[in-house]
């Protein structure tokens, strides 16, 4: 498995602009650091843990996206270095990041994630729910959070068409929200949807952001 090669071939063809988080869950510290060394510096962990195990034994410099779904009480572990939170469903999240942000001075960036698979066990927000939140005076009141933009998974399918229209649906719901809610933000604007299997798609319908694990590190370690 050559990783920074891997790495490197996905950057090549990425559109001018989009990000790609390297997901690397599981993953110990050499792997991180072989796509380390070819100047990538955005990774992904999904359990607190292994998160803030790793930001104190790696480089500083690297950009520590949270891509699961934190619970509450766990926010307070990353909130001091964690550069944006993928996937953020509630209010009372909301609430959490925006309290560990105020004791730690800063402002956390988070994406709102919506449920667009037809998969029950995923996650996320629907449209009502998303403007519930963003009409709430909480919401309105919170000063140590910025909404970066959405994030959504789709059904874990070969069907590229149902894929398709999944992604075509969280584009649509982005651009709803940024012309109700965000349409003097510069800070919103990420799409991150697109991971090893289905990201070429999601390029296809407006990505700024894929998140990508097996196609650098190969399978998970479990």
């Amino acid at each position: 498995m050559d990783i920074g090669k891997n790495i490197l071939s996905i950057k090549t063809n990425l559109p001018e602009g989009v990000k790609l988080v390297a997901v690397s869950k599981t993953k110990p510290k050499a792997d991180i650091l072989a796509a380390y060394k070819t100047g990538h510096r955005i990774f992904g962990e999904n359990k607190v843990q292994d998160l803030t195990k790793k930001y104190e034994e790696l480089p500083k410099d690297i950009e520590w996206h949270f891509i699961g779904h934190p619970q509450s009480n766990k926010v307070k572990y990353i909130a001091h270095f964690i550069s944006l939170i993928h996937g953020v469903d509630s209010l009372k999240l909301l609430k959490m990041i925006n309290k560990e942000g105020k004791k730690n001075d800063r402002k956390i960036k988070c994406l709102l994630q919506f449920h667009i698979a037809e998969e029950s066990t995923k996650f996320g927000l629907n449209v009502d729910e998303a403007r519930e939140i963003l009409d709430s005076e909480a919401y309105k009141n919170f000063t140590n959070i910025e909404i970066a933009g959405v994030m959504g998974m789709a059904t874990y399918t070969d069907d590229k068409e149902q894929i398709r229209k999944e992604f075509k649906m969280l584009y649509n719901i982005f651009t709803q929200l940024k012309n109700e809610y965000f349409a003097d933000s510069k800070s919103f604007r990420e799409i991150s949807m697109g991971m090893s299997d289905d990201y070429p798609i999601a390029l296809e319908e407006g990505s700024t952001m894929i998140r990508v694990g097996s196609n650098i590190f190969g399978a998970r370690n479990y």
